[in-house]
């Protein structure tokens, strides 16, 4: 939900402004479900697999997050980065230490409505994160599964630490799960894919 490109300070800002714009135009839909006066965003979050009010509460999970880690320790979610699908908190970033990572996990767990905590958190000497590089490689596979007329990209989020991609959301097949992953690993630089996509199930 929330660009990889954008500094990670300015991530939990940008998450809490979004939480209370989508809990804005949600009240504003009729009895029907329709959003009166909604911008393209609630339009967009209604063909997602997971649904308007499933980003929704994703959106809000994810502003939880945040706040709990502001709240503890002001400088954690500068190191720390949260994706939230259907429930599911994927964490990424490096920090330099065991009990930092350990303190992000715990803290997500305390979220209502957090499902599953996805601990991706590198632990190396530095905590160093190549920021310029690792956009670059989320913005070209995003790239990529937007023009592939075979992927639904729109339910795929992508996070990007030290060359390593994560991806989280939900194929609707195995085949279609195949295409983001070869994308992941046609770009340049990248090491590995670790991906935390669940396939939608056969009907």
């Amino acid at each position: 939900m929330i660009d990889a490109s954008l500094p990670r300070l300015l991530r939990p800002v940008l998450a809490t402004s979004l939480a209370v714009l989508v809990s804005a135009m949600l009240s504003a839909c009729s009895v029907t479900g329709v959003a009166i006066g909604a911008g393209a965003g609630v339009g967009v979050a209604a063909y997602e697999e997971r649904g308007l009010a499933g980003a929704a509460k994703d959106l809000k999970i994810t502003a939880g997050v945040l706040e709990k880690w502001i709240m503890f320790d002001h400088t954690l979610s500068t190191k720390v980065g949260v994706e939230v699908y259907e429930g599911r908190a994927l964490l990424t970033g490096a920090v330099v230490d065991p009990k930092t990572r350990a303190d992000a996990v715990r803290l997500a767990w305390e979220v209502p409505g957090v499902r599953d905590v996805l601990n991706e958190i590198q632990v190396s000497d530095t905590g160093a994160i190549d920021f310029a590089r690792d956009s670059w490689i989320t913005a070209q596979i995003k790239s990529k599964i937007t023009f592939d007329s075979a992927i639904s990209a729109i339910n795929y989020e992508v996070e990007t630490v030290n060359a390593t991609v994560y991806l989280i959301g939900i194929a609707k097949n195995q085949s279609e799960l195949d295409r983001v992953i070869g994308h992941a690993r046609s770009i340049s630089y990248v090491k590995q894919v670790i991906s935390h996509v669940r396939v939608k199930e056969s009907s």
